[in-house]
């Protein structure tokens, strides 16, 4: 494991010198040229006013010559520029980095029980805090997020596929090493009690009903703590058959007067976009879905965003996949606003409930 890259005090300007550069731990990554370290500092060099990252194939300086400092953009505001080499070997670090947490995301998913965040960190040859780092900045879920998520889908798959399977079995057999705890989390990970789970949500009372808009047949579902289903196909009875198998053996009730009241709110947003939909939701999903769909929910009617701005936005820029991953997982069309974020070059992408769906909300919004 490589030894903690902060142990001394960090010089700057031309206050360092060749013994305070040499009794730096930073500096032994610099002679090495060791790439696994890119990413926890860059080095200037004050000759040449320039910056590199350790690993660099530029020629290594004199040590009273050089300057570390945490970031590039730290460098940068000092005054140093980009080593013209830097861009050409940028992409090979990363590619490093995603080879190294692809590691360890292998090492969480083979594991009986959950690695802790140094025997991870140990496996890969990181620091923990780079390592951390790193995780979330590819995955957009720390370590231990990951592996929640990843048991939570072995519990489901567990209870699905084997209906006899006892609860307490299914959360030990998953890789959770505490049911109080799976308990604790249940609620946000499944969406409702794991009990609820196993009988395919049969103790949940979920009022739903179909209706049309112009964009075709909807239906609108409410648990009781919100709206937990808006959905839009041509075929009613696809979306009747979708929403019944999710909810297997809920206590679905059919749509009364009151409900009714409920869907024409709906449909009167999807129609005028200006009215807005100030309804209470039933958001169940993973810590980095939530995180997603509450930033999609902060992107105004009239406006897009791309993945990587709500990547950006969240704070984990290079997760531009998990975020359209999560966009495509929302079971709740235009009251969480996925149909707003776009590709790069601002064409639509995929959209769950049809692209031509998509571009009839853009317009719309943006007429308005």
């Amino acid at each position: 494991m490589n030894a903690p890259l902060h142990a001394v005090p960090q010089q700057t300007g031309n206050s360092i010198n060749a013994m305070n550069t040499a009794q730096d731990p930073r500096w032994q990554a610099v002679l090495n040229k060791d790439a696994s370290f890119a990413g926890q500092f860059v080095y200037a060099v004050t000759t040449t006013g320039v910056y590199c990252h350790p690993g660099s194939p530029a020629r290594i300086p004199k040590p009273e010559h050089v300057v570390f400092f945490d970031t590039p953009q730290q460098a940068e505001q000092a005054g140093y520029r980009p080593s013209l080499r830097q861009g050409s070997h940028q992409a090979d670090f990363q590619a490093e980095h995603r080879r190294l947490i692809a590691k360890a995301c292998r090492l969480i998913e083979q594991a009986e029980q959950q690695p802790s965040l140094t025997q991870l960190a140990d496996a890969v040859g990181l620091s923990q805090f780079h390592f951390q780092r790193l995780f979330k900045q590819h995955v957009g879920l720390s370590p231990k997020q990951y592996a929640i998520a990843l048991r939570a889908g072995k519990f489901r798959q567990q209870l699905l596929a084997d209906q006899q399977a006892g609860i307490t079995d299914a959360i030990y057999n998953a890789g959770f090493n505490s049911s109080s705890r799976f308990y604790e989390k249940s609620q946000q990970v499944l969406g409702m009690t794991a009990s609820e789970y196993k009988q395919g949500g049969h103790a949940a009372h979920i009022r739903f009903a179909l209706g049309q808009c112009s964009l075709g047949a909807i239906i609108v579902a409410q648990s009781e703590r919100g709206i937990c289903w808006i959905a839009l196909d041509d075929d009613p009875d696809v979306l009747l058959k979708e929403f019944q198998d999710h909810f297997h053996q809920a206590k679905l009730i059919g749509a009364d007067a009151g409900f009714e009241q409920l869907i024409a709110r709906v449909v009167a947003f999807i129609e005028a976009p200006e009215i807005g939909l100030q309804l209470p939701l039933d958001i169940q999903g993973t810590a980095f879905q939530q995180r997603v769909w509450q930033a999609l929910q902060g992107i105004p009617a009239g406006q897009t965003m791309t993945y990587a701005d709500i990547a950006e936005r969240i704070g984990s820029p290079k997760s531009v996949r998990a975020v359209a991953n999560a966009c495509a997982a929302n079971k709740l069309a235009v009251a969480i606003p996925c149909h707003r974020v776009i590709r790069q070059d601002g064409s639509l992408s995929g959209y769950r409930w049809g692209v031509a769906r998509k571009q009839q909300l853009l317009i719309r919004e943006q007429e308005v």
